[in-house]
């Protein structure tokens, strides 16, 4: 991200937003660009919180300049008059706006086709590195911020055949009354709700007030989820809004709100409304096979749970059904919770995920 965009972004840079600020960022840069092209949602967002512009440099005009004259300010101390105007009828030479120069210096950062940076002088970087803008840059911010987050992680394996049979009760029902599918995610976010219910000590968010440590207990479950999107450029990112007040719905209630949230993300239509205030998230690598992992918990969040790939162990993988089915093997997933331990405890943790099994 150049330094001047830094700061132009800074405004809506808040801890509720978590790693969303990303997005925000590319959608400013689409409303810069033409804001048209952004949904009424967020061009109203924008207009009301508009950064004040940057001083600009001497002779440099804007676009409130352009449409309603006012009188030129006096020269700083140290720096030039500005250049007289030209005789009448000639046009004056209008600098760049700040916006422009903006995007001017992101494009001229833009990697080539040969992977290469291109630079300002028009030298490709001789390194082969490239700056990390937009969503990327906040992602890094958000990642540094989380390591001054004391966290623990419970683990715990989870017999999956439960799970499975459940599931294809469910989506037996739904073919044969309205359609629609049912996935292990929406089973197991919905049993996570449930839990934290159960336990509300997992909803526990750790602040400061004058410089002293407090807990926080949010009146609502706001359950993030993670969405993995990628992009036309081939490159990926990671989306996370939230289904707000989860736990006052029951389970069709739950899966509509899923599927509409997902709906927006991949419809690229998530207002700011849709990130603020996640109180826990899930996030499944399982999609891709991961059988666990251990996911950064974000600061201003209370815990965030993973949900790894549901299937054999591994040594049983290439095994006979038959024989499977002798020795009782099955299918297992394994959830982890890592939580802020400032306020939540291990054995809490782990009595919450016992909870999610039941």
């Amino acid at each position: 991200m150049t330094e001047g965009c830094g700061n132009d972004m800074g405004w809506f840079d808040r801890p509720e937003f978590g790693p969303n600020v990303g997005l925000i960022d590319d959608v400013y840069r689409q409303y810069l660009d033409d804001p048209t092209s952004v949904s009424e949602a967020w061009r109203e967002f924008f207009a009301e919180h508009e950064p004040e512009q940057p001083e600009q440099p001497e002779g440099a005009s804007t676009e409130q300049a352009r449409e309603t004259p006012a009188p030129a300010p006096a020269p700083r101390a140290g720096t030039q008059e500005p250049p007289p105007a030209r005789a009448a009828g000639q046009e004056a030479e209008r600098a760049p706006e700040p916006r422009a120069a903006v995007r001017d210096a992101e494009r001229a950062a833009e990697p080539r086709a040969d992977g290469q940076a291109a630079r300002g002088d028009g030298a490709a970087g001789r390194d082969g590195g490239e700056p990390l803008r937009g969503a990327a840059a906040r992602i890094v911010q958000a990642m540094e911020s989380s390591l001054q987050v004391p966290t623990a992680t419970s683990f715990r394996v989870v017999p999956a055949r439960l799970l499975e049979v459940n599931r294809d009760v469910l989506n037996s029902h739904l073919r044969r009354r309205r359609g629609g599918k049912v996935s292990f995610t929406h089973v197991i976010g919905y049993a996570v709700v449930r839990a934290i219910q159960a336990m509300p000590v997992m909803n526990s968010i750790y602040v400061e007030r004058d410089s002293k440590p407090h807990v926080r207990h949010p009146e609502h479950i706001n359950l993030g989820l993670a969405v993995d999107t990628r992009r036309p450029d081939g490159s990926r990112t990671l989306l996370v809004p939230n289904i707000k007040a989860a736990e006052t719905l029951d389970f069709a209630a739950f899966i509509s709100a899923y599927e509409q949230l997902v709906g927006k993300v991949r419809a690229n239509k998530l207002t700011v409304e849709d990130f603020a205030d996640t109180t826990v998230t899930i996030t499944n690598p399982g999609t891709v096979g991961t059988v666990m992992s251990v996911p950064r918990l974000l600061a201003g969040q209370a815990a965030i749970i993973g949900v790894g790939a549901i299937g054999y162990p591994a040594e049983y993988r290439g095994a006979d059904p038959a024989t499977l089915a002798e020795l009782a093997v099955g299918k297992t997933v394994t959830l982890t919770s890592t939580y802020d331990h400032r306020v939540i405890q291990g054995a809490e943790s782990g009595e919450f995920l016992a909870k999610v099994q039941a």
